[in-house]
């Protein structure tokens, strides 16, 4: 944090923080129905940065952190440990925290419950990786990619399952008894996907979506298979999050050891690396590419 405007009391320059692209309010009906992490009027800085010519920038997610300095709402900023190493303490702001807060947040998943995660980047490592903290009996991790799925493994995942070459709601169902998951994530942002996920849920089993779709994508669903099956469908959104509650969790679980967040840093990248870094990621060469800077 290298300064903060009037009126910020609960930072500092100096401090040590990992920046959100969400800021709930306070005082809109979701934060007043106590539901923040739904937040209709998320807070984002209100003065533009601009080039030295004056030419406006838009900052992307309200954060635009690709850059040597930013500028956002103080209700972005959330101070953690300085103990973390700043590489891993990053991941935090994003991917982490949707696959972990998936798990944690949207559904609450617990000891005994079985998972079976769809799409292993790092969103849906991070789900895996919740999982296993979180008690699940079995944690099942699907993937068309056998390097991905080898990741899975290190992260917490019980079993594997490839669905290039089976059907993956068969093989789930297969490791489950028969019955499918008690939950079930979809972190690819697919149509095909979310169906599978769908279909390989226990019947009043959950499934949450946390893979981001593109505007032009739909689902087909018979009427009966939704209705007959009984259960939650719930998208979750960046991990149902409170920043400012779950950013200093999920680095104090790292600091105890508990989370593995260097593991999801594959490498570590200068600035005009990004493009190439982006490459690597839709190749599935990586899981994440870090962003630091020469004096970091």
């Amino acid at each position: 944090m290298e300064a903060v405007g009037p009126g910020v009391e609960h930072l500092a320059p100096g401090d040590f923080v990992v920046l959100a692209w969400r800021a709930p309010c306070g005082r809109c009906r979701s934060c007043l129905r106590g539901r923040p992490w739904y937040c209709f009027d998320s807070r984002n800085a209100s003065q533009k940065m601009t080039l030295e010519d004056g030419t406006p920038l838009t900052a992307a997610i309200g954060i635009g952190a690709f850059a040597e300095r930013c500028l956002v709402a103080a209700g972005q900023a959330v101070k953690v440990d300085p103990a973390a190493r700043p590489e891993a303490a990053g991941l935090v702001g994003c991917g982490i925290m949707a696959g972990f807060g998936a798990i944690v947040n949207t559904a609450r998943v617990g000891r005994d419950d079985t998972v079976a995660v769809f799409g292993c980047g790092g969103v849906g490592n991070a789900a895996i990786h919740a999982a296993a903290l979180a008690g699940a009996r079995k944690v099942i991790a699907v993937d068309i990619d056998r390097r991905k799925l080898d990741l899975a493994r290190g992260f917490g995942a019980t079993d594997l399952v490839d669905s290039s070459q089976v059907n993956p709601v068969s093989a789930v169902r297969e490791l489950t008894g028969g019955f499918g998951a008690d939950v079930t994530v979809e972190a690819v942002g697919h149509p095909e996907v979310m169906k599978q996920a769908f279909h390989a849920r226990d019947h009043a089993g959950t499934m949450v979506q946390v893979g981001v779709p593109n505007p032009q994508m739909r689902v087909d669903l018979r009427m009966l298979d939704f209705y007959g099956r009984g259960g939650t469908l719930r998208p979750s959104w960046y991990g149902d999050c409170l920043p400012s509650r779950d950013f200093p969790i999920l680095v104090d679980l790292y600091l105890r050891g508990r989370y593995d967040l260097d593991r999801f840093v594959s490498e570590t990248i200068a600035l005009d690396q990004v493009e190439e870094a982006f490459a690597k990621m839709q190749r599935n060469e990586v899981l994440r590419s870090v962003v630091v800077f020469p004096d970091a």
